[in-house]
Parts: structure tokens; C-alpha cells; sequence
């Protein structure tokens, strides 16, 4: 990948008309306020407009009608947060390992590796495991027995993937996450917790990102289900026979209990807790905090967590809800004297 692209380069890979200098030598990404000669930057929300009077960018990402407010090359995009993502893969600078299999990764005999694979030191493959072309996985990571793995794999350093699982093409898998770990199941024999084993197994679709110290755990009897295009970021907590379909986004510190389906194209917001043995339907978005206690059966916007207000505020607010029963009852009390 050559250091730098022109910004007809650019233009080629992302889309966009440009209203400047095509031949323009695009180096890396750049906020308005702090881009730097030979950086692109965007604009995706017109409140902050007035930065591209300042900016000393070489060029800016946004719509025709933001257009005129920008003094340096532009490139006209319908959509300039998608253009800014497509650029951002092109002109990426994360390192990417040395290629060839490390004398200090562990590899069972039995295992399949594709071509052009990077594995690096302290990597443990264990027996009958499958991976796909062009793999990358990292330091201290290990993919257990009978795992089957597709075509450009991801997995960062210290990535566990637990025996049998399959994942497709193009997963990506951040550090520290675990894949495949026991589901909670158990069983109490007279106040004796009898553990159950957790026989299933971990099925992801391609063209996943699972970010950082995430859990997915395997399925009791059937399987955990992640669909195709699934975005799941850091500690995020998914449980045992969940099914997540395609397209959907689940943020950070979120936790699915088991047995619950959550349809395709669905946003999980930060930190929201979903029950278990509940439906989801498609295209549903959940806003940050809340918790989802009953199945979603209409597409839209739902929402239950408190937004932050002052301490004085929280506090009456609280006392007011302790009295909501006593007010009911005072309620239809005067109902009943006007009947």
C-alpha cells in the first residue's frame, strides 16, 4: 500500500465528486480543528461549519450544501461519514504482522493453515483445527481443537477461540475476547449447583468485528448463532444459545442472556441488559441503559434508561415515585365519591 494517495485516488476508491486540486497528496485522517497539511478531513453535522474557515486540512469530506462554508479542496459526498470510513480503511496505518509462521508458535500436525498466513509467537493451534488463506492472528493466541476458521481472519494477541468453533470469511477479533467459553448452565439439586456441560458450539457469519474482552459462550445443547456483518464491541456479554442476526450492532457493556434472539439490523446501545428467552424483531434500536425485560415485536426506538440530572433533582424525582402508589389509591378514591 503506497504511503500516500492523490485525492483522484481517493475519489476512485470512495466516490465523490472533487471541487479543488485532484493531484492533491493525501497522507492520513484529521479532525477540522487539528488536521495538518496533507490530511483529509469531513464534515458530518453542519453545527461545526464554521472550523473549515480555520482548518489547515488539504481537503474536506461533505455534503454540496456545506460547501460553500469550506476554503480548501473538497470532496462532495452524499454521505461524507461513509466516504470518511471507506478512506480511513485505504489510508490505515495499524501495523500489520510479519508474514510467515513463527519457530515459536505451537501447531498441531493435524492442523490446515491456508496460504499466506502470519502467526506469531506463543500461538496455539490444537489438533484438527482449519483456518482459511491469509490468516492473521497474533501474539499468545489459541483456537482450540476442531476449530474451523475462514479466508482473512483477524484474531489480535490473546485471543481464546475455544474447540469447534466456525467462524466465516473476513472475521476480526480484538484482544483478550473469548469465544466459545461455557455457557451458565447448571442445575440445583437440593441447594447443590450441578453444572450442566455445554455441548453446542459457536457459529459466526463473515464479516464480523468482536471487539476487545468480549464473551460469547457456546450453546447448551444447540448452538450460538452471530449472523453476517455483526459489529459487537468491548465487553460485551453474550450467552449461551443467542442468536444474533445479520447486520445488527451491540456496544459496550452489554450483556444478552440466553436463549435470546435478537433479529437483523438492531442497535444495542452501551450498557443495556436484555433478559433471556425473549425476542427481538428486525431493525429495532435500543438506547443506551436500558433493559429489556418482555420480546420487541415492533421495529422502532425503545428506551429505559434514566438520563443523568442533578443529585437534587434525582432525589426528588425518587421520593415523588415512592408516592405514586398512595397517589393511585387517593385517585380512585375520588373517582369512586364522584360515581
Amino acid at each position: 500500500m503506497p504511503a500516500s494517495y492523490s485525492l483522484q485516488e481517493l475519489i476512485n476508491h470512495i466516490g465523490g465528486e472533487i471541487q479543488g486540486d485532484p493531484n492533491a497528496m493525501i497522507t492520513s485522517m484529521g479532525t477540522l480543528e487539528n488536521a495538518t497539511s496533507g490530511q483529509m478531513s469531513f464534515l458530518t453535522n453542519s453545527k461545526y461549519k464554521n472550523a473549515m474557515a480555520e482548518t489547515n486540512a488539504t481537503a474536506v469530506i461533505l455534503k454540496e450544501a456545506d460547501a460553500e462554508f469550506c476554503k480548501v479542496n473538497k470532496v462532495i459526498h452524499p454521505d461524507p461519514y461513509v466516504a470518511f470510513a471507506k478512506a480511513a480503511q485505504l489510508l490505515d496505518s495499524t501495523p500489520v504482522p510479519a508474514d510467515g509462521i513463527s519457530a515459536q508458535a505451537s501447531i498441531h500436525p493435524s492442523a490446515k493453515i491456508g496460504k499466506g498466513a502470519s502467526i506469531a509467537a506463543g500461538v496455539v493451534i490444537e489438533k484438527d483445527v482449519k483456518i482459511g488463506d491469509n490468516a492473521r492472528i497474533g501474539p499468545n493466541t489459541v483456537i482450540g481443537e476442531g476449530a474451523e476458521l475462514g479466508d482473512e481472519l483477524n484474531l489480535r494477541a490473546n485471543v481464546t477461540i475455544y474447540h469447534r468453533v466456525i467462524a466465516g470469511d473476513r472475521v476480526s477479533i480484538h484482544s483478550g475476547t473469548i469465544v466459545g467459553s461455557d455457557g451458565f448452565g447448571y442445575a440445583n439439586d437440593k441447594g447443590v449447583w450441578v453444572k450442566i456441560p455445554q455441548s453446542g458450539t459457536v457459529i459466526i457469519g463473515d464479516d464480523c468485528e468482536i471487539g476487545a474482552n468480549t464473551c460469547i459462550d457456546r450453546g447448551a445443547l444447540d448452538n450460538t448463532i452471530i449472523g453476517n456483518d455483526v459489529i459487537i464491541d468491548n465487553l460485551v456479554q453474550i450467552a449461551h444459545n443467542v442468536t444474533v442476526g445479520d447486520h445488527s450492532c451491540i456496544c459496550g457493556g452489554t450483556g444478552i442472556a440466553g436463549s435470546s434472539n435478537i433479529g437483523k439490523y438492531v442497535v444495542i446501545a452501551g450498557t443495556c441488559v436484555v433478559n433471556g428467552h425473549i425476542d427481538i424483531c428486525d431493525k429495532v434500536q435500543i438506547t443506551g441503559f436500558s433493559m429489556v425485560t418482555k420480546s420487541i415485536t415492533q421495529p422502532g426506538v425503545y428506551s429505559s434508561g434514566m438520563p443523568v440530572q442533578s443529585n437534587r433533582d434525582w432525589q426528588k424525582n425518587t421520593v415523588r415515585l415512592r408516592q405514586i402508589g398512595k397517589l393511585v389509591e387517593r385517585v380512585k378514591t375520588l373517582e369512586g365519591l364522584h360515581k
